[in-house]
């Protein structure tokens, strides 16, 4: 990954801005490889694997800087990336977080899964993109250029104000990986905070660098984060939860009946962990809806699955 992705960050990253790797306490020869062909490259060495969480806050802690770019190691950087996004957050001061449009990095036509142009939640807590509904991914055809506000910035490039990215907590280190930096937008957003997508600036996503879409693994967390982020932050999760667990268990099932025996039991194990973890989020929960000014701020009024299954909406552009 850092063979192949690296050189674009090197070579159209600004003056103004300085490339960071952090090492999440790799075991292969990344370190070796970045003394050699990067030797004038900072590098944060974590003494184990943090997960992409807690990786990334104990990372950003070490740097001193007014905006941090989290950047994932499977992303392909172009000439001009930073400046629009850099440029929005100078201009707009209600603004806490901005990211760029998301193309895949094989088929730089279509829209990436994790961010396209800009994120979103549904009623129930299902997360979307303005070019990426359920697994679906559009071609690119400039219909999403639109610079707008949207409820979640993709953490595979996502500008963040470090000062509030600190005095929110940063990623939650429980989730470990996947969802962790829509629950952390929906903090911000909650708190009234702006996050915006700016098209004009592009990046290519690799996607599944670490876990494929099909991996038990990542089914796991999805499901299990998913449910997380919903008891955290949202004022009426009581309601919500109630249906999600019919929601789940239909998900497993539908698993099952694929002969997807590994994702069946994933769905399953994620709902039993995410009830142990209740207890330890309680005080997040707490802090959160105390600090919540805009009730409800990062969910939408309609019901996503409803809307791709039953009415064949399989665009953002006809939600």
């Amino acid at each position: 990954m850092l063979e192949k992705f690296l050189p674009s960050v090197v070579k159209c990253t600004p003056e103004y801005a300085e490339v960071v790797v952090a090492d999440n306490a790799s075991t292969d020869d990344s370190l070796s490889f970045l003394a050699q062909t990067y030797p004038y490259i900072r590098t944060v060495v974590l003494d184990k694997n943090y997960g992409f969480a807690e990786g990334y806050n104990r990372a950003i802690k070490e740097i001193e800087a007014d905006y941090i770019l989290l950047l994932n190691s499977d992303v392909e950087v172009t000439k001009g990336y930073l400046d629009p996004l850099v440029s929005e957050l100078d201009n707009n001061s209600d603004v806490v977080s901005v990211q760029p449009k998301v193309l895949a990095f094989y088929d730089k036509s279509r829209f990436e899964h994790a961010g396209a142009s800009g994120g979103f939640i549904d009623c129930y807590g299902y997360p979307f993109c303005r070019g990426r509904v359920m697994d679906i991914t559009e071609l690119d055809n400039g219909q999403y250029d639109t610079p707008l506000d949207i409820q979640w910035t993709t953490g595979a490039a996502m500008l963040i104000r470090r000062n509030e990215y600190l005095n929110a907590g940063g990623l939650d280190e429980s989730f470990f990986a996947h969802q962790e930096e829509i629950d952390l937008c929906w903090r911000l957003g909650a708190r009234g905070w702006r996050l915006r997508c700016v098209p004009s600036s592009v990046v290519y996503h690799l996607g599944g660098g670490t876990l494929n879409m099909g991996s038990p693994r990542k089914t796991y967390l999805n499901f299990r984060n998913n449910l997380c982020l919903i008891y955290k932050n949202h004022t009426q999760k009581n309601k919500i939860l109630f249906v999600r667990f019919f929601l789940d268990y239909f998900a497993a099932l539908v698993f099952l009946a694929k002969g997807e025996f590994k994702n069946f039991i994933a769905v399953i194990k994620a709902r039993i962990d995410y009830h142990k973890m209740k207890k330890s989020l309680f005080e997040k929960r707490s802090e959160n809806i105390r600090l919540t000014k805009k009730d409800c701020n990062c969910v939408k009024d309609y019901f996503l699955l409803k809307k791709f299954y039953l009415s064949g909406i399989k665009h953002y552009s006809e939600l």
